[in-house]
């Protein structure tokens, strides 16, 4: 029988929304990975000026008035407490003032695109003269730029996005997703540790607090989505790779810092499951810890939520085709004999 002009026409019309909705995405999503990246520049990054009342005190002016609004800039009276600022992720450099001009005192683990911007900004201040440069917290060895550390932690949001995405379509019962998804979260803390610590050696922390770390974050990811899919059907897996990845990996600022991103974005990638596991790992690998606070507790906060909507989905039945029901396959062959 031939097709109807209307039954022709709809697999046409689908083609074209499908279209539509595809460029529609790629319209948006392009800006949102792209426009990040090509607007890193300093806004209220915090750096710190040490030396004399008198000196620290002009050049702090000095650098708020060369770059208005670049800086966040708190004011000590000695290199030493500079330096225990960068430790302690107060700060990302320090400028120290004293009788022979400036030097630069940095914090390269925290951020090495940072220490580079820094770098151009104290030789501005200093008439172009060469400034003595002190890694406080040098970047690992094997890594001094950082783009192992950002490429080998990004693809940890598709892995935990992909183990909820799989959990919540296939697998059924409550137990088993929770146990699949702590299961998870340890399996890719250690072996994510062992590649990024071990083999890479991008990282040179504690190692159990480095899989620790990780594995916060894996169950973080994973958690937010087979909790949403759990919940909300495939609408929620879409939901929670949005967060988890679509708007998380651009606004992360695992490659720079949050503080170069533009504002509010930066500072709302934190509050978001990659820019939060980014910052708590970087400040296992290399500050003790410091400056991870806020990080794992909006990571334990996606991890518990995700995991109590798992508890609270209604635990459905797998879907069955008609040919696998029992009762359909015995009454076929009795209409058949009718």
């Amino acid at each position: 029988m031939p097709a109807t002009p209307a039954r022709s026409r709809a697999p046409l019309a689908l083609a074209l929304v499908v279209v539509a909705v595809a460029v529609a995405v790629q319209a948006l999503l392009v800006p949102l990975f792209a426009a990040p990246a090509a607007n890193l520049a300093p806004r209220d990054l915090p750096v710190v000026v040490a030396g004399p009342a008198p000196l620290a005190g002009e050049l702090a002016d000095r650098l708020a008035a060369a770059r208005p609004g670049a800086f966040e800039v708190t004011v000590v009276p000695d290199a030493a407490t500079a330096d225990r600022a960068l430790r302690d992720r107060e700060a990302y450099a320090a400028f120290v003032a004293g009788p022979d001009g400036v030097a630069l005192h940095t914090a390269p683990a925290a951020s090495p695109t940072v220490a580079a911007l820094l770098g151009e900004a104290a030789g501005q201040l200093s008439g172009g003269r060469p400034v003595p440069v002190v890694a406080v917290v040098p970047a690992d060895p094997d890594d001094p730029r950082g783009a192992g550390f950002a490429a080998g932690f990004l693809p940890f949001a598709m892995t935990g996005m992909l183990a909820g995405a799989l959990l919540a379509l296939l697998v059924r019962g409550r137990v088993a997703r929770l146990a699949g998804l702590v299961g998870y979260a340890v399996l890719a803390g250690a072996a994510g540790t062992l590649v990024l610590h071990d083999w890479l050696g991008v990282i040179d922390g504690s190692w159990l607090a480095e899989a620790a770390a990780v594995s916060l974050f894996a169950l973080a990811a994973a958690g937010t989505v087979a909790g949403l899919g759990a919940v909300l059907g495939r609408a929620g897996i879409g939901l929670g790779a949005l967060l988890v990845f679509l708007l998380g990996n651009p606004l992360s600022a695992v490659s720079a810092a949050p503080e170069l991103l533009p504002q509010p974005w930066g500072a709302i990638g934190q509050w978001l499951p990659v820019g939060a596991g980014g910052t708590l790992l970087r400040s296992t690998a290399f500050f003790d810890g410091a400056g991870g606070e806020q990080a794992a507790l909006v990571l334990a906060g996606y991890a518990v939520a995700g995991l109590a909507l798992v508890l609270l989905a209604r635990s459905a039945a797998p879907a069955r085709t008609p040919g696998a029901d029992p009762a359909a396959r015995e009454a076929r062959p009795a209409a058949t004999a009718h």
